[in-house]
């Protein structure tokens, strides 16, 4: 009651402007660290904060203990973690690049499956092996600096030259982002699954390793048969089907974006005119 007795219009303006842009800092830095793997650490870090609060509000000594021990470390723990994060904002800070309004470009799934669809196909017939990543919300920024970066428009041509045996790119990962193929040449995280068929080799563990990890989505062509292998968390379908692939890729990259029917109907459309031309 005191505060709202003393209130004055210049205090008022003062306490919305303070209100408004720390709001604001906050709004870009979750702009900033949305896609990366710091979505994850920032909800571990919250769950443990309900535990605190549910241990000092039930009084659960040991275990409000233990919280504490936590947090007494976990200033230097936060910067050792978010050391990448952090980094990139003091960069942007200093270009001045931080505070600047963002205006992500539409991206058609349709367009990207369909280009994706005839390397992959060119691939298969000729049977040389390939691993395609398509990134979703956990990034992968770690596996991209594996690799050989490269930050081009996807193309079916482009992708499909990265793999053609004896050439520098073609063994490894390729990583896409959006309608970016962001590098090539990457190494993925192995999956140590013991149940996985003996007859799968690298590429395919790869595939099915980074599936593990994060909630990317892997195409494998296998150079000894030509089968296409589609894996997803921690899964995979082999020998997969044009029109079942199809259907998955654009099932499970669709909620990326606003108009879903449409694009839809327009990749159909572009296939059909494919067929006639």
């Amino acid at each position: 009651m005191d505060y709202f007795a003393g209130l004055t219009l210049q205090n008022s303006i003062k306490d919305i402007i303070d209100v408004l842009v720390v709001s604001y800092i906050i709004y870009r830095l979750i702009i900033m660290i949305r896609g990366t793997r710091a979505v994850q650490l920032l909800r571990g870090i919250f769950l443990l904060v309900i535990t605190w609060a549910l241990s000092t509000w039930l009084n659960l000594y040991t275990l409000k203990w233990l919280m504490n021990q936590i947090f007494t470390f976990g200033i230097v723990t936060v910067l050792i973690i978010f050391q990448p994060e952090l980094r990139r904002a003091l960069e942007q800070l200093g270009r001045g690049k931080l505070f600047m309004r963002s205006s992500p470009e539409e991206q058609d799934v349709s367009q990207r499956i369909s280009e994706v669809m005839k390397s992959v196909n060119y691939l298969a017939l000729r049977k040389i092996g390939a691993l395609i990543v398509f990134e979703r919300y956990t990034g992968l920024n770690d596996y991209i600096e594996s690799g050989i970066k490269m930050q081009s428009k996807l193309s079916s041509e482009l992708l499909s030259n990265v793999f053609i045996p004896n050439t520098p790119l073609h063994d490894g990962a390729v990583i896409i982002r959006g309608d970016q193929i962001m590098a090539a040449g990457c190494y993925l995280p192995l999956s140590e699954n013991p149940f996985i068929s003996k007859e799968l080799g690298t590429r395919h563990r790869a595939a099915i390793g980074i599936t593990e990890v994060c909630d990317a989505i892997s195409v494998v062509v296998s150079e000894e048969t030509g089968q296409i292998t589609l894996a997803l968390n921690g899964q995979i379908v082999r020998d997969i089907k044009e029109e079942s692939l199809i259907s998955k890729l654009f099932e499970e990259l669709r909620p990326q974006f606003k108009a879903k029917g449409t694009e839809w109907k327009a990749f159909w459309k572009r296939k059909d005119g494919d067929s006639h031309g």
